[in-house]
């Protein structure tokens, strides 16, 4: 990567972290795979990985750091920490909604989130949602929040028409 962060993600995958950072880098732009690791003979007998096989990915989405591990079944996502997008307007709202819901977790689908195929979360959500929440009219606010609720993908103008009463 280009310049060290002070704070990159890390995201803890089974075996699929070669195939979840490519299927992230082709849904975002400005978006790359800087380094994969390999697993070598060390440290088997603890981490019972092939050598040879990948163990991290260091890779960019839009520029922001991230780093996949393979690092077994231990753990899984789970949607208490998930990626905000703050989308410019609905036709960049639809395409990530659109790329990141395929093959994920219809059922988790709520307010803008979503879980994608490899069980990460996601908020996929216009830059004005926070002005119209925000509004110092409790009523445009309250309006905004019921029309959100009832929403899976978010609509901009349901949301505007809402806040407009």
């Amino acid at each position: 990567m280009s310049s060290p962060q002070a704070i990159c993600p890390c995201l803890w995958f089974d075996h699929q972290a070669e195939e979840a950072a490519n299927f992230y880098v082709g849904v975002f732009p400005h978006s790359r795979i800087a380094q994969i690791s390999r697993y070598g003979e060390a440290g088997r007998e603890i981490h019972g990985k092939p050598a040879g096989s990948v163990m991290v990915v260091a890779f960019e989405l839009n520029g922001q750091g991230f780093t996949a591990l393979n690092g077994g079944p231990a753990f899984t996502f789970n949607p208490a920490v998930s990626f905000q997008i703050n989308c410019a307007d609905q036709r960049e709202l639809d395409h990530y909604w659109d790329r990141l819901a395929e093959g994920g977790d219809a059922a988790a689908q709520q307010c803008g989130w979503l879980k994608d195929r490899y069980g990460l979360s996601w908020q996929v959500v216009p830059r004005a949602l926070a002005e119209l929440l925000g509004d110092a009219d409790a009523g445009k606010a309250q309006r905004t929040m019921t029309a959100m609720l009832a929403m899976k993908k978010l609509d901009i103008e349901a949301l505007r028409r809402a806040h407009a009463g």
